[in-house]
């Protein structure tokens, strides 16, 4: 009990705080959110309207995940709808070999 006493109320919610921001951190990465993919927000416009908005950003945390593959020299980020898994955008590029 004498370490209780030394950690205030406001220092238990700031860990506790973090601990959940971590946590959240680790679950979209954990599912692939496109957010995390390293994804710019301006590119997050997924209706292709040429408007960016709130929902289109909360979109790229929640309901887009951005699967990566590669084929040899080639990498591709495809970025999917959660829920039915269409396909929204592909973005590829060739990576020059490493000899």
């Amino acid at each position: 009990m004498a370490f209780r006493g030394r950690l205030s109320n406001r220092r238990i919610a700031l860990f506790a705080t973090l601990a959940v921001v971590l946590l959240g951190l680790g679950w979209l990465q954990y599912v692939g959110a496109a957010a995390m993919s390293g994804m710019a927000f301006k590119d997050m416009d997924w209706n292709e309207d040429g408007e960016l908005t709130r929902r289109e950003i909360l979109q790229g945390f929640v309901s887009v995940s951005a699967i990566r593959t590669q084929r040899g020299q080639r990498q591709c980020v495809e970025y999917r709808w959660r829920r039915s898994g269409e396909v929204i955008r592909m973005e590829c590029r060739t990576e020059p070999s490493a000899s």
